[in-house]
């Protein structure tokens, strides 16, 4: 484009050739100028308008600042909501836990007030010197409650494991013969091993432990079971066999009564004869016998456990 100035001040005539890189020039510098003043105006209304009594900036700036406002209160509360989420998740989980502690101080024989699972434990100390102390960010706060979630979510699932040994271990224990069947009973003379039988004189294996006690005495099951025989033996008299599973039989022999029948589901501790002097006896006594894949075991490995005063007697004869 070729521009051509006259004036009445000029001698001659003059022309001006423009080009596309003089356009573009042209329109960069009108547009960094109007940027220019627009910022301009922007920091002069922000600075001054307070002081300005003019109505339109005044209603400019309230709706600014309302719109700035709503804006920070909305980032707020979604990381308030997102938050209180999370705090709602981690309180299920400590209430989980304290039920479960509660439930494992019981399988494990531990007093849970001991423990005060409901309360939160004390802590303190010296404020540290070494390291000045900081506000947690908002970040740093989130990052350290999706760890603590973490965390105790773990705790529960180790937890649950935890109990589910020693659930199967309080099943075991309870299927296991380790209370006495006589209570305030002593050992006799005829404990478990080789002895002289009584009627024949001859050294034989005697298969079980005798109690001494009055006929009457209560007999109670050494552990929970099922009966499997109850009824008159040629040689124990009235006895009654409980199966108490993974191949474990005990046997009570000699009774004056029995008051369970086969398929009778008994539980540890509950009675189930009285002592007497029926079979091949000499005396009032209950002979008791455990048994192992049909093998007799000697009783008194599990009765210590419940009484560890028997093997003391048994020491003693």
């Amino acid at each position: 484009m070729h521009i051509i100035v006259i004036s009445d001040k000029l001698a001659k005539t003059r022309s001006v050739c423009l080009s596309l890189r003089h356009a573009i020039a042209s329109f960069l510098l009108g547009t960094g100028l109007l940027v220019a003043l627009t910022v301009g105006l922007y920091w002069l209304t922000l600075n001054f308008s307070a002081g300005m009594r003019i109505p339109i900036l005044r209603d400019l700036m309230v709706g600014v600042q309302r719109s700035e406002t709503q804006k920070s209160q909305a980032f707020v509360q979604q990381n308030l909501n997102a938050m209180a989420v999370k705090l709602g998740e981690m309180q299920a989980q400590l209430t989980r836990l304290d039920a479960l502690g509660e439930r494992l101080s019981t399988l494990a024989g531990i007093n849970p007030q001991e423990f005060r699972f409901s309360e939160a434990p004390g802590l303190g100390g010296a404020q540290s010197t070494s390291m000045p102390a900081y506000d947690l960010s908002m970040q740093q706060f989130g990052d350290r409650l999706n760890t603590l979630s973490r965390e105790m979510e773990n705790r529960t699932d180790m937890l649950g494991v935890l109990e589910a040994q020693l659930f199967e271990q309080a099943l075991k224990k309870k299927l296991t013969p380790t209370i006495l069947p006589v209570n305030g009973a002593n050992f006799s003379a005829s404990s478990f091993g080789m002895r002289i039988d009584p009627f024949t004189g001859q050294q034989t294996m005697h298969e079980g432990i005798d109690f001494l006690a009055e006929i009457g005495t209560p007999i109670v099951a050494a552990a929970g079971g099922v009966v499997i025989f109850a009824g008159l033996h040629p040689q124990y008299g009235q006895v009654i066999e409980i199966d108490h599973g993974n191949d474990l039989i005990t046997r009570y022999a000699h009774c004056s009564r029995i008051f369970a029948k086969q398929g009778d589901v008994v539980r540890r501790g509950r009675k189930i004869a009285e002592v007497g002097t029926t079979g091949r006896s000499t005396g009032p006594h209950l002979h008791f016998e455990v048994r192992f894949r049909g093998s007799a075991q000697n009783p008194a490995r599990f009765l210590f456990a419940a009484a560890p005063a028997a093997k003391k007697n048994l020491a003693a004869r």
